[in-house]
C-alpha cells in the first residue's frame, strides 16, 4: 500500500479575528455545571446576530479539523463515522475531547462543535494550511490561533457554516455544514500524518479489547470480526452516531504521551492540560482483532508521526478509520 508521507505546514496569512464575546453565553455554560457538562468554553463565543465578515479560502489539499464535544450531553455525534482521524485529549477536569479530521470526504453536518486548545495547534502542524472548525478559545491563546499555519474557522469567522440545533442546549448544540468551509474533500494525500496503510506486521498478541482511562473519562474498543472493527464506547455507553450507526474504526492507536499543564485556563481558573505530541514515546496498534507494540516519533511539529515496531520495521495501519488515543504516560 501507499504510504503517507511528512507535512510541512506553512505560515499562512491570516484574517484579523473578531473579538466580540458574549458575556450571557459564558454565564450560560457556567450555569450547565462544570462537573457533568465539562469546562465552559473561555474567551470568544459565536455572535449569531452579527453579518460573517469574509473568511480566507482554504487551500488545495487542506484537510478540515473540527473540535468535537464529548461530554455525555453532546452524544450523539454527528458525521463522527466520516472522519478519517479521530484524536481523543484530555481537557480540563479529567475529561475529553475529540478531534475529527477529514479528507476522503466531507458529512453534511458534524458536531457537537466546541473550542480550540493550545495542543491543537502542535497537532495540526503536520497538515499543509489545515482548516480549523471550532467554537471559540480562551481569550489568551486567540493570538496564538491567529498567527499559527491553519485556517482558524470559529463561527466568528464563517457565521454561515455554523448553525444551533433546536434538540439541545448550549453549548451542546452548535453544528457546523463543512461544505460551507471546503469545496470539496481534498483526498487521501492530503493526510500528512506519517500513518502506513498496508498489511498487518508479524508477531502482536490477540486482543478482544482495551480501554484507555482519563481522570473523568474512559474509552474502551471491543473487538468486532463481523465488523472488522473496533467497536467504541465513551464512558461505559456505545459510541453511536445520530443516525444511530456503531463507529468501528479499523485501526485504533493508543499513544503515550506526557500530558503537563499549559499556560491558559477556562474561565472557572482550571488550567488546560497540554497535549505534547512531538517526541517519542511508547505506543500499542490495535488492528485486525490483535496488538502490537509501538514506539512513536514526531521529530518536529511539521512532521508526521512515525509508528515501528520492536524489530525496527514500520507498523502498517490496516485501511479505514484510525483513531488515535492519547494516553498519559507513567
Amino acid at each position: 500500500m501507499v504510504a503517507v508521507g511528512e507535512g510541512h505546514g506553512t505560515r499562512a496569512r491570516r484574517t484579523v479575528l473578531t473579538a466580540a464575546l458574549l458575556a450571557a453565553t459564558a454565564v450560560a455554560a457556567l450555569t450547565a455545571g462544570c462537573t457533568r457538562h465539562g469546562p465552559p468554553d473561555g474567551g470568544r463565543t459565536p455572535d449569531r446576530t452579527a453579518a460573517p465578515p469574509a473568511s480566507s479560502a482554504a487551500p488545495a489539499g487542506s484537510v478540515l479539523a473540527v473540535k468535537i464535544d464529548n461530554v455525555s450531553a453532546a452524544r450523539p455525534q454527528t458525521g463522527l463515522d466520516a472522519a478519517d482521524v479521530v484524536y481523543a485529549e484530555q481537557v480540563e477536569g479529567g475529561l475529553s475531547r475529540l478531534m475529527a479530521v477529514y479528507a476522503t470526504k466531507l458529512p453534511r453536518t458534524v458536531g457537537p462543535v466546541r473550542s480550540a486548545r493550545e495542543s491543537d495547534l502542535e497537532l495540526l502542524r503536520q497538515f499543509h494550511e489545515p482548516t480549523l472548525a471550532f467554537s471559540g478559545a480562551q481569550r489568551g491563546l486567540l493570538p496564538l490561533i491567529d498567527r499559527a499555519p491553519l485556517h482558524a474557522e470559529s463561527p466568528d469567522e464563517a457565521a454561515r457554516a455554523y448553525y444551533r440545533a433546536g434538540d439541545r442546549h448550549a453549548p451542546h448544540n452548535l453544528y457546523l455544514r463543512p461544505a460551507r468551509l471546503l469545496p470539496s474533500a481534498p483526498g487521501r494525500p492530503a493526510l500528512t500524518t506519517g500513518f502506513l496503510r498496508g498489511p498487518a506486521p508479524s508477531g502482536g498478541s490477540p486482543a478482544s479489547a482495551r480501554t484507555v482511562r482519563y481522570p473523568a473519562a474512559r474509552f474502551t474498543f471491543t473487538w468486532s470480526a463481523r465488523r472488522h472493527g473496533w467497536l467504541v464506547a465513551m464512558d461505559g455507553t456505545p459510541t453511536v452516531t445520530a443516525g444511530g450507526g456503531r463507529v468501528a474504526p479499523a485501526t485504533v492507536v493508543v499513544q503515550y504521551v506526557r500530558i503537563r499543564s499549559s499556560a491558559y485556563h477556562d474561565v472557572l481558573g482550571n488550567r488546560t492540560p497540554y497535549t505534547e505530541t512531538v517526541g517519542t514515546g511508547r505506543a500499542e496498534v490495535l488492528r485486525d482483532g490483535r496488538s502490537f507494540a509501538a514506539t512513536w516519533s514526531r521529530p518536529a511539529a511539521p512532521d508526521g508521526t512515525a509508528f515501528t515496531g520492536p524489530d525496527g520495521e514500520p507498523v502498517n495501519f490496516a485501511d479505514g478509520q484510525v483513531w488515535v488515543v492519547f494516553a498519559p504516560r507513567s
